[in-house]
């Protein structure tokens, strides 16, 4: 079982943000997913959350918050065990760079019935959502 941590960042609109997978991605390439990835041999799943934010976005966010510890199956691994991270942010698709993938961009959640979703995302967006509802 591979550790991994995702992140649901959430911008004032209620967008969440997700990576587009290009054809090159290892798992599920071709689909939609939450930022994130590996958590590194003696990281802690919140260092490994900023670490991907960052390293795929370019956005360092301070305001993460731990919103569990997730068993999953997983297309590659068999399974995962995912952390996942949530917050809020007033940034914008300019302030995302994009460092892996097609695009990463805030996408409404009336469209994500639209996407091809990873398994994980598809597991996880209804506590990213629901989260922020009880953040409000």
């Amino acid at each position: 079982m591979k550790s991994v941590v995702m992140v649901g960042l959430l911008d004032t609109r209620g967008r969440v943000l997700l990576q587009e997978r290009d054809e090159h991605a290892p798992v599920e390439p071709d689909t939609w997913c939450l930022v994130g990835g590996g958590v590194e041999e003696g990281e802690s799943p919140e260092t490994a959350a900023h670490r991907e934010l960052e390293e795929e976005t370019g956005i360092v966010c301070d305001d993460l918050v731990w919103s569990g510890r997730h068993d999953l199956p997983c297309a590659f691994h068999g399974r995962d065990l995912v952390d996942l991270f949530t917050a809020r942010t007033a940034l914008t698709d300019a302030d995302v760079v994009c460092g892996e993938g097609r695009q990463i961009v805030f996408v409404e959640p009336s469209a994500l019935s639209t996407l091809d979703l990873t398994a994980t995302t598809k597991a996880l967006l209804p506590l990213v959502l629901d989260g922020d509802a009880q953040r409000d």
